[in-house]
């Protein structure tokens, strides 16, 4: 049977659908279209997805995808659909929970064999052309799936109805709601944290390979600062420390890497998603406010700079990714692309183009002939600064300053490498993480990191908000907008909207933050089920309807959703937001309870929703500088940031803007005193006298505390 068709790639914008449009393979991007060609043909579907900076992606496609045998099968046998997991994270996701369940793991590519309504019978990741290391390979697989589709159809029906019903019953079902998990699952899940860490390497798990794994470590942030248990910290402290000191960062040009592919964290996958550079530097802003350790903010600032430098779209957004391979220096245009060629140093190239601190350079970052990479190194910190002050017979201050001339050479001289490729995608989800961070760190460091944060959300709010139809799309690429948003989409905008109010006192953030909510509520949120999707009302229809629980690589969606609507309520107390919260807690409580350290982010909002938040209302213009500088400096994971305008007649024009019947209690009775900037602390319904000074109210706050 031949399918009468064309590689139809070359009409998509996503730069990973791109890469394959000259594949001999008639793909076919995952639409009606195709869906009907199946349909219609009676055909199954090969349905690939992966991303544009994954390795193991690009190492299929050159073996299979690019070979014209493997071609004639998949066009002959099949109805081969290409996905980009990043613009359509709902179809990944349903596959993605089959391949772990049936397999054990998952990973991307993500190889997925299905009937023509979408129901899995197959899955896999990677597949070499040819049988290898006890895998199939990729060509008999075909035809061996083949076969049986045309000789044991009846068998593969029934698993393709048995595994359905083991998505929807996992990503889909919503138990019968019970009781809330309370302060007690904080604690088990920081036990269960502390349990799972590499108390010798850093980070969770006894093996290789290592993730970042940030929401655990707010976990450990946050119980920390309950109990003050040294304990959690010292967890804390290692991960961040294995993770900034490694080679999962780029300690040439800043930002991290994907993942680490061994338990010691050296080499990384090198691939660098916007994701990545947005939450860990969030976990090192907490690790900096406990410790002081200043080497955790300078790695902030490093990394903020990478992405102003290198994933920062014109006009404010952010890109999604930088490509793990590229071409290795000094090769022809033509030549196979490395992984890792971009960042990779041996001693003799860091002395061509260093003179006499080549040495030092190399001692520094352990940069050594045999290499810990294909022979060439990955950098790493080596040697202290004390240790090769006193080897080398100068000061601290004189190493550092001699270090950092050697690696601004290097970073220049890096600079003249072939790049790796860059995935130019604007994606509203990882944007908002990057807002937050960026927010975050307006506050915690530097007032322009806010600044930076404004940019990327008005950005996101011209290009891919539609005002007039309350509509967010996910995806912005070279003016093309698709893709309805998902509710990470919705979320974690949303608070990235709420924390640039917090860190500029401007109320059209704060209102761009309650339009996202209200969209949440209302096309989102399932009252009958009690639960938040993550595709919206009348979206397309899949196998399934997923929720997001589990924090992955990004946090997850539905714990952001409440968390940012727990916080809202404050501001839009007759909009319904914390019932919504209410019944998500209420009906998860019993997964959360089971798998506290799966479910971190919603562990974190049951934690916020029994306990309450700090709440500091600040009447005034602007916020002080001091007191920007107090609050800042200090970790406050329940505080409640809620400036307002001095007086009254402001105060109305803002709840006019933000679509308010009245004045929410966090801003009500508390204007300026006295014409000067005035703060209130309040927690649990009780509240601090007003006062002009930031320390009595912190002060307060610290003699009424959680009970």
């Amino acid at each position: 049977m031949t399918i009468p068709e064309r590689n139809r790639l070359d009409e998509e914008a996503s730069p990973y659908l791109l890469q394959h449009a000259d594949n001999p393979v008639d793909w076919q991007p995952w639409d009606d279209d195709a869906l009907s060609l199946a349909r219609e043909h009676d055909a199954p579907i090969f349905l690939s997805i992966g991303y544009a900076a994954c390795h193991w992606c690009h190492v299929m496609e050159d073996e299979s995808f690019a070979d014209e045998e493997v071609a004639r099968a998949l066009n002959e046998g099949f109805v081969p659909i290409k996905v980009d997991r990043e613009e359509r994270p709902d179809v990944d996701s349903l596959y993605m929970t089959i391949c772990q369940l049936v397999t054990g793991r998952g990973g991307w590519p993500l190889s997925a064999w299905l009937t023509p309504d979408g129901r899995p019978f197959y899955v896999g990741t990677y597949f070499p052309k040819e049988p290898r290391r006890g895998m199939p390979g990729f060509l008999e697989l075909l035809r061996g799936l083949r076969d049986s589709w045309e000789t044991d159809r009846a068998a593969i029906e029934e698993r393709a109805d048995q595994w359905a019903a083991a998505i929807e019953d996992e990503v889909e079902s919503v138990p019968e709601p019970g009781e809330r998990p309370g302060s007690e699952t904080l604690s088990d899940a920081a036990g269960a944290a502390l349990r799972a860490a590499d108390h010798e390497h850093g980070g969770f798990g006894q093996g290789g390979p290592k993730f970042p794994q940030p929401a655990r470590l707010h976990l450990l942030a946050r119980a920390y600062d309950r109990t003050g248990r040294e304990s959690y910290l010292a967890v804390l402290g290692e991960a961040l420390d294995a993770m900034s000191d490694r080679g999962l960062y780029d300690h040439v040009g800043g930002g991290f890497h994907r993942y680490a592919t061994d338990r010691e964290w050296i080499v990384p996958h090198f691939e660098k998603m916007l994701y990545d550079n947005a939450e860990i530097p969030r976990a090192l802003i907490a690790g900096h406010a406990f410790t002081g350790e200043e080497h955790y903010a300078r790695v902030v600032e490093e990394t903020i700079e990478f992405l102003d430098r290198e994933l920062s779209h014109p006009d404010g957004g952010f890109y999604s990714t930088l490509d793990a391979q590229s071409l290795p220096p000094g090769t022809d245009e033509g030549a196979h692309q490395e992984e890792g060629a971009f960042y990779v140093w041996t001693p003799d190239g860091v002395r061509d183009v260093l003179d006499e601190d080549a040495d030092l350079f190399c001692e520094r970052y352990g940069i050594t002939e045999g290499g810990n990479f294909d022979g060439k190194t990955v950098l790493a910190l080596s040697r202290s600064i004390p240790e090769l002050a006193e080897e080398h017979g100068q000061s601290d201050e004189d190493i550092e300053t001699r270090l950092e001339a050697a690696r601004e050479r290097i970073f220049e001289a890096r600079e003249e490498r072939p790049r790796p490729a860059r995935d130019e995608k604007v994606l509203a989800s990882w944007n908002g993480l990057a807002i937050s961070t960026l927010a975050e760190a307006g506050l915690a460091l530097d007032s322009r990191h806010a600044e930076r944060a404004v940019e990327a959300l008005s950005f996101c709010r011209e290009q891919l908000w539609d005002e007039s139809e309350r509509e967010l799309s996910r995806r912005f690429k070279d003016g093309d907008v698709r893709i309805d948003g998902y509710l990470d989409d919705y979320a974690f905008l949303a608070r990235g909207a709420f924390d640039c109010y917090r860190a500029t006192g401007e109320v059209s953030h704060l209102s761009f933050a309650l339009d996202l909510a209200r969209v949440i509520e209302d096309r989102f949120w399932e009252a009958e089920e009690r639960t938040i999707y993550f595709t919206g009302e009348g979206t397309e229809s899949l196998v399934a309807r997923p929720q997001e629980r589990h924090d992955q690589s990004t946090p997850s969606s539905l714990g952001v959703a409440a968390d940012v609507l727990l916080s809202l309520s404050q501001f839009a107390p007759d909009e319904g937001f914390e019932p919504v919260v209410e019944g998500v807690l209420s009906t998860q409580g019993s997964r959360i309870r089971t798998s506290p350290l799966e479910h971190a982010t919603l562990v974190l909002v049951a934690d916020r929703f029994e306990n309450g938040a700090l709440e500091l209302t600040i009447a005034a213009d602007e916020l002080p500088h001091d007191w920007h500088e107090r609050i800042g400096r200090e970790y406050l994971p329940d505080l409640l940031l809620a400036p307002r305008p001095p007086t009254e007649e402001g105060l109305a024009e803002w709840v006019d803007v933000l679509g308010l019947e009245e004045t929410p209690p966090i801003w009500a009775d508390r204007g300026a005193r006295d014409g000067e900037p005035t703060v209130y602390a309040c927690r649990s319904f009780t509240c601090s006298p007003p006062t002009h000074d930031i320390e009595e109210a912190f002060t307060w706050a610290a003699e009424n505390v959680r009970s």
